[in-house]
């Protein structure tokens, strides 16, 4: 299913547009953080002309740019392997719980059976 498509419940319409804001709010906000610590970086150096500023400037905005994608791109593959095992240990955790209760149910039912025939067992005859 595509995001928006009519067989989407509005609640996962909604949580996609919602996360996707929340990422451009997050990558507008690094963005920023990176021209500051590049304009700060550069100030410490008074001796540059304003063309080396930019240049400087705009390598370190690059480069940390390049090195948050790396960041983002390595915990979302984490996030991804994690719920993939979160789900394999959960469906396995179920699949157990299932069998328990049928076995648990089958000697309940076994246990109320042959005491059944106990009580009716006739005495005596």
């Amino acid at each position: 299913m595509t995001a928006g498509s009519k067989e989407d419940p509005p609640s996962r319409t909604v949580a996609a547009a919602v996360n996707e804001i929340e990422g451009f709010l997050l990558l507008h906000a690094e963005r920023e953080a990176a021209h500051r610590e590049a304009r700060e970086f550069t100030d410490r150096m008074p001796w540059l002309s304003t063309a080396e500023r930019e240049e400087i400037s705009r390598h370190y905005v690059e480069q940390r740019g390049q090195l948050t994608e790396l960041m983002l791109r390595t915990v979302v593959n984490r996030a991804h392997s994690l719920r993939h095992e979160y789900e394999s240990r959960y469906r396995l955790l179920r699949a157990r719980l299932l069998k328990t209760g049928v076995v648990v149910v089958c000697a309940a039912l076994l246990w109320t059976a042959g005491l059944t025939t106990w009580f009716a067992w006739p005495i005596g005859d």
